[in-house]
């Protein structure tokens, strides 16, 4: 009978060693890989991943470029008044009319460069505006000196209005009504642009306008030099209407606020006479420029009668 194996614990001897064998199962992994360097976590797939090409939403249809005109009827309003212009940028194989043909002629005629583009060129200039083919960049505007209105017509100052569409209207009615010209402020205020010029179908050719750092000293300068100021409000127990010809001097000043803001306060106090334009109740406020033409009519009516 053979005998029985003794172990360790029954001998009290130790256990044979393994000679070094297996010893590397007993080495610890390490620390934990990022998450970002583990194939199987989705931090690794984003990582690798190829990046998304960006959505570019289309612009606004109203053009931010402050220097183009665009539309054939605009584009020939302006050459016609010999507006200063750099370059008249036309469609390629765009439909021709006798409107084309007279601003290609006046272009050259004014030294005007002609360029060519593809219509999606035009879109992009104009940011999906009514081009009809047709784009006129326009020359930075060069302002008038604010006295030398004097003496030669109704003076027209606008205040906080800063559509440039407005102004471009107001010009219209200006220069239609016999302004000697407009005044306009730096800051708070609009200047004379692109959309300017095509409002005004080019009436700003006709009439200057003069841009100041501060309205109310202009204002104060005018009634220094003898000017009478008028402005436009809505809430003034005066009406326009009820104004006489011995009341309006030789140099009129007419003052006129932004649509439902109104006259700024210190203009307001500036001004000789309030006077409102009688509308009905169910109208609260009327367009600056609709405001500008009614007044610029009155006065002169008033002033010739």
């Amino acid at each position: 009978m053979a005998k029985a194996k003794l172990t360790a614990k029954r001998t009290g001897k130790a256990r044979p060693g393994t000679g070094g064998k297996n010893r590397d199962r007993l080495k610890g992994k390490g620390a934990t890989p990022k998450a970002k360097d583990r194939k199987g976590h989705k931090a690794y797939s984003a990582g690798t991943a190829k990046p998304r090409s960006k959505t570019v939403r289309p612009k606004s249809r109203t053009s931010s470029s402050k220097d183009l005109v665009f539309g054939r009827n605009s584009v020939l309003e302006v050459l016609r008044e010999r507006v200063p212009a750099t370059a008249l940028i036309m469609a390629e194989r765009m439909d021709s009319d006798s409107r084309v043909q007279e601003c290609i002629s006046l272009a050259k005629a004014q030294g005007i460069e002609l360029l060519m583009g593809n219509r999606t060129d035009l879109d992009r200039m104009t940011a999906d505006g009514a081009h009809q083919g047709m784009v006129l960049k326009v020359a930075p505007y060069k302002y008038a000196d604010a006295k030398s209105f004097l003496g030669k017509g109704p003076i027209v100052v606008l205040d906080s209005i800063t559509d440039p569409r407005n102004l471009g209207a107001i010009a219209r009615s200006a220069a239609a009504f016999g302004a000697s010209g407009i005044v306009v402020g730096e800051r708070r205020g609009v200047g004379v642009t692109a959309a300017a010029w095509k409002t005004s179908a080019g009436a700003l050719a006709r009439i200057n306008v003069a841009q100041v750092i501060n309205l109310t000293r202009q204002i104060k300068a005018y009634q220094d030099d003898g000017a009478f100021v008028i402005g436009l409000t809505g809430d003034s127990d005066l009406e326009i209407t009820k104004l006489t010809k011995d009341q309006l001097a030789e140099n009129l000043v007419l003052v006129i606020g932004a649509e439902g803001e109104g006259l700024s306060r210190l203009i307001a106090e500036q001004c000789d006479y309030l006077v409102r334009i009688p509308i009905g109740d169910k109208v609260e406020s009327l367009n600056a420029s609709v405001a500008a033409a009614i007044a610029l009519y009155e006065l002169k009516r008033i002033t010739q009668n």
